[in-house]
């Protein structure tokens, strides 16, 4: 199941989480905010409007569990997390086709150098999660195309 990109919305900030937090521990943290914005929980003299945005914070809350709450969701949105930050953090040098890169059939691994002398990487395992790669001795990185 994938989930969609929605205005690039980090589901730990919605949580009050953060990635290194166990599957037992989001799910506390889900629990305990689902419980707090219910709409079934609310007070009946809250206002009209204040009803309305603990509605849209709770389906927020529901939506983050559903991303973070399953393993292969989560490990797919990490993964997206990690390559949305190194964009914008890391220069990027190249986009290179794997093809164009160096094989190492013992390995299994595709390696292209970098202009500083270090490596590019990537397991042939990992092509199919991975679109940006790091150097392995400074700060550039290339992206993969498919």
């Amino acid at each position: 199941m994938a989930f969609e990109r929605i205005n690039h919305k980090d589901w730990y900030k919605v949580l009050g989480a953060k990635p290194s937090d166990s599957p037992a521990e989001l799910k506390r943290k889900y629990q305990k905010l689902a419980l707090l914005y219910h709409p079934d929980k609310q007070e009946a003299d809250v206002p009209a409007g204040e009803v309305e945005e603990r509605v849209q914070r709770f389906i927020e809350i529901d939506q983050a569990w559903k991303i973070l709450g399953n393993e292969e969701t989560k490990k797919e949105y990490d993964l997206q997390q990690r390559e949305d930050n190194l964009t914008k953090e890391w220069p990027l040098h190249a986009q290179i086709y794997l093809e164009d890169m160096s094989w190492n059939e013992d390995e299994q691994l595709y390696t292209l150098s970098c202009r500083c002398g270090g490596n590019y990487s990537v397991f042939k395992s990992e092509t199919k999660d991975v679109s940006l790669v790091c150097c392995d001795t400074c700060s550039l990185v290339i992206e993969i195309l498919q």
